[in-house]
């Protein structure tokens, strides 16, 4: 059924395409978090000697917004591996019910371990696509309208740079409260913080041009 969805929104027409945890999860290891010690991908997950991770950047109802971390760690995690981020670090077979802090920080520490596995970050790159962002996950089945439309295109070597600078320029655009708003309830900025107390990357980045 999941392979029929792909092929139904058009992805196994432009790639070839596979379903991570279909065989289940395999175990990668958490260094320096305060929160997990370890980390549930798909088991094809090591299939793979380099990523290529492409996000809409948007709101989210629980995390406050999802960009670069969240596709490393919700979007790699196995059907396991998001209970165990979303409950933070005490429940795989369900997401619910969790400290808001501690699955924050969950976010962060998970993407680290997959960040970790993959040359320290060497061989991994992020695209975030700033287009048609609302306050809602697509994810969810009846997502609020946007509020913010086409801002660009962000990549970085940096999963929080690249989520910061989507959150700055977010921010600064025109229809932006609501998703400010979001952000602030759900302590979205957490993510960022804690994910760069822990050494996954840096709030601070320098943004260059590549249109001239």
């Amino acid at each position: 059924m999941h392979y029929q969805v792909a092929e139904d929104h058009g992805f196994t027409a432009i790639a070839d395409f596979q379903i991570l945890d279909e065989d289940g999860s395999m175990t990668l290891p958490v260094e320096g978090g305060s929160v997990l010690t370890e980390n549930y991908v798909g088991a094809a997950f090591g299939n793979y000697d380099s990523y290529l991770v492409l996000s809409h950047f948007k709101g989210h109802a629980m995390a406050g917004f999802g960009g670069a971390i969240k596709n490393i760690s919700i979007g790699l995690g196995s059907s396991e591996g998001k209970c165990w981020i979303h409950s933070g670090g005490t429940s795989m077979t369900s997401p619910w019910g969790g400290d808001q802090t501690a699955f924050t920080e969950s976010m962060a520490e998970a993407g680290k371990s997959v960040s970790d596995y993959l040359g320290n970050g060497e061989r991994i790159v992020y695209v975030n696509v700033l287009n048609n962002i609302s306050i809602d996950c697509d994810c969810d089945g009846n997502p609020a309208e946007p509020d913010i439309h086409d801002i660009g295109i962000l990549a970085s070597t940096d999963p929080v740079a690249i989520d910061q600078a989507s959150i700055d320029l977010c921010f600064a655009a025109e229809g932006s409260e609501a998703l400010q708003q979001r952000v602030e309830r759900q302590m979205g900025l957490h993510t960022l913080e804690h994910a760069e107390e822990i050494g996954l990357g840096s709030r601070t980045y320098e943004l260059v041009s590549i249109d001239d």
